[in-house]
Parts: structure tokens; sequence; C-alpha cells
């Protein structure tokens, strides 16, 4: 859920998050006030003394909310179900300075899913930034690996990023334009 209003937070233990937009690794300290200003799929971006950090969903409980849980995925589930599993999770990814998530920015180039030797599912994800040096690229492929390798029957998720082709407004779906004001 998109915050248009800022949600007033304290931390209530020592959390990991990343400084945005540069992507540097930090420790938020238990009793420290902030305010959160978008909570889009699981992760949130809460602004303190004039920074923004993003909070992963699986440390939600850290801010007083509910951290992410798997999805339910039947054990004979064929390949067809988990990738329409894998895309609705890669839905739940979001630039944490756009409210937009990463399939309808344009930013996901291919989903393959596979069976490797010993019949466990890979998927193979090649995504792209909005721009080629945001410092956020790392934390954005750690979070659609998370959120794919929580389904069950997925051994394991190889996001690769990738810059060609370059990722431009017109890769966004038409409502993701609507909403930017970009149609």
């Amino acid at each position: 859920m998109y915050h248009p209003q800022n949600e007033p937070v304290t931390f209530s233990r020592d959390c990991d998050a990343v400084l945005i937009p540069v992507g540097d690794a930090v420790v938020l300290h238990e009793g420290l006030t902030g305010f959160i200003t978008q909570s889009l799929g699981g992760s949130f971006t809460v602004y303190i003394e004039g920074n923004l950090f993003r909070v992963a969903g699986i440390d939600a409980d850290a801010i007083g909310k509910e951290p992410i849980k798997p999805p339910e995925v039947s054990e004979d589930a064929t390949e067809d179900e988990i990738e329409f599993i894998v895309w609705q999770q890669m839905r739940t990814c979001y630039d944490p300075e756009i409210p937009i998530n990463i399939v309808d920015l344009g930013l996901v180039y291919e989903c393959e899913i596979r069976r490797d030797d010993t019949r466990q599912r890979i998927v193979g994800i090649k995504m792209t930034l909005t721009a080629p040096g945001c410092g956020m690229g790392d934390i954005l492929t750690a979070d659609v690996r998370e959120k794919i390798e929580i389904v069950p029957t997925v051994a394991r998720a190889d996001v690769e990023l990738v810059f060609d082709p370059p990722w431009n407004q017109s890769m966004m779906s038409e409502e993701a334009r609507l909403e930017t004001g970009l149609f």
C-alpha cells in the first residue's frame, strides 16, 4: 500500500536497511523514529532525519508491520503455474523511489524456468534499471531473488542485471504510464 501521508514509526529493534539511492547497507537502531513514505510489495521506504532508507519485508516487524509470507503453491504445480506465481512475486518488487512495480516499469526482460540435473526448478531472470548508474541495482536484484526463492518448489533464482537494450519509458505498461502521467 502506498502512503500519501507519512506514517510515523519507531524501530522496536536494530534493523538492517539500505540507504536510498546509493545502496549502502546500514543498521537502524532500536528507538529511532521516522516516517514511512512508501510501503509497496512488502518493503518499506522510511524517511529519517533527511534520508531515505529501504527496510526489507522480512524486517517489517521492526517497524510494527507484518513480515512477508511465501505464496502458496501445490507440490505438483506445473511450470506455467510457477511462472505465473514468479511474475506475481516480481510485481511485488518496487523501485524505492517510484511507486510502480518493476514489471509494469518494464524492467524485467526475461523470465525462464528450467530444471537442473536433480529436477530442481531454477528461475532465470534478466532485468535492467531505469538508469545504469543507479546505486539500488544490487538491492533490486536481491529483492527479486529473495521473492522468487521463497516460492515453494523453486530451488534458486539467478537474477542478471543487463543494460541492452537500454530501458526507456516506452517499455512501461500502459497502466504505469497513466499513473506517472507519461501517456
